[in-house]
């Protein structure tokens, strides 16, 4: 089933397409922690006149498993590769968390469906708004 699902599906990885653009016409110019790696042609050009840049994707695609660097990168912000234009990592800063929307780990507050729909009653607090008062 593997080359069928890479024809076939788009959310899985990179297409045969993509794979085989990257090798006939991408110049790899580096990978990130994630295993992401990162390409721009060595002769297209896109409408604008700025050489096309794109990303492999190390497992499913998700735009938010980009870093902020090769963001930037990526969207033309500079022209190096992000490793000679990143500062020193600074000890407040955590490490990539996926995004859990959709999946069994994704936040469910108390009174959410998933979690019985039954919440805590009003503490008498709360005073509800009324047109004519």
């Amino acid at each position: 089933m593997g080359i069928l699902s890479k024809i076939f599906t788009w959310w899985n990885g990179a297409t045969i397409g993509t794979l085989v653009n990257s090798a006939l016409s991408g110049e790899h110019v580096g990978t990130d922690a994630q295993g992401n790696r990162y390409y721009r042609s060595k002769s297209a050009k896109t409408t604008d006149g700025r050489e096309r840049r794109w990303v492999i994707y190390d497992g499913a695609n998700d735009a938010s498993r980009v870093p902020a660097e090769w963001h930037g990168w990526l969207h033309h912000s500079y022209d190096d590769v992000p490793e000679s234009h990143l500062p020193p990592p600074r000890i407040w800063e955590a490490d990539y968390t996926p995004n859990a929307t959709g999946t069994p780990l994704a936040y469910r507050p108390q009174g959410a469906l998933e979690r019985g729909g039954h919440r805590a009653r009003a503490t008498g607090d709360y005073e509800a708004w009324s047109p004519d008062a």
